[in-house]
């Protein structure tokens, strides 16, 4: 199994700046894509970026310019950086990999728990 944690939520006033990180652990093989969603009250779960194994970003639009994902393949983690914060922006992060497990031959999927983030106009 792989867990994912992550850390660096919480409260900021619009404009400012939050970075998590996400740590993955557990009896990894590999990991592939890593990414972050979120979701706010009453509102369905959204891509915000993703990262493949090489380096290369997606982002959804409303985030471009303005939030910067990456990631240490050594630490198996993965970054966000946020800037420029806007209360639309408040919800709960999740981190998602897909990930191959040591005695198995596929990926699959796995979310993290989740860590709030709050920005206040």
């Amino acid at each position: 199994q792989v867990q994912l944690v992550e850390s660096g939520g919480g409260l900021v006033q619009a404009g400012g700046s939050l970075r998590l990180s996400c740590a993955a652990s557990g009896s990894i093989f590999a990991i592939n894509a890593m990414g972050w969603y979120r979701q706010a009250p009453g509102k369905q779960r959204d891509l915000v970026a993703t990262i493949t194994s090489g380096g290369t970003p997606n982002y959804a639009d409303s985030v471009k310019g303005r939030f910067t994902i990456s990631r240490d393949n050594a630490k198996n983690t993965v970054y966000l950086q946020m800037n420029s914060l806007k209360p639309e922006d408040t919800a709960v992060y999740y981190c998602n990999a897909d990930a191959i497990t040591k005695g198995t031959y596929y990926y699959a999927n796995y979310w993290g728990q989740g860590t709030q983030v709050t920005v206040s106009s």
